[in-house]
């Protein structure tokens, strides 16, 4: 709990793991709706949408991923002086 409360260790990174699964799960959900409900039901729209939301939604997390794996490498770096 102490490195969490004195921000040695990072709790983000966790998170974004749950936040990625949830923004996948949304953008099925999305794209099953465009697909099938409402009156303007387009499957190609929906499917374009689930396709895009889901590489969207890793090409995002990845990148705050990769964020916080520069920070731990010049943590390491600072440590070694």
């Amino acid at each position: 709990m102490k490195n969490i409360f004195f921000f040695d260790s990072m709790l983000t990174p966790k998170i974004i793991t749950i936040v990625y699964w949830l923004l996948l799960l949304g953008s099925v959900v999305g794209g099953l709706s465009a697909m099938f409900v409402g009156y303007n039901a387009n499957f190609i729209v929906g499917l374009f949408a689930m396709v895009g939301g889901c590489i969207g939604a890793r090409i995002w997390c990845e990148l705050l991923i990769v964020l916080f794996k520069i920070n731990s490498n010049l943590q390491k770096i600072a440590d070694k002086e």
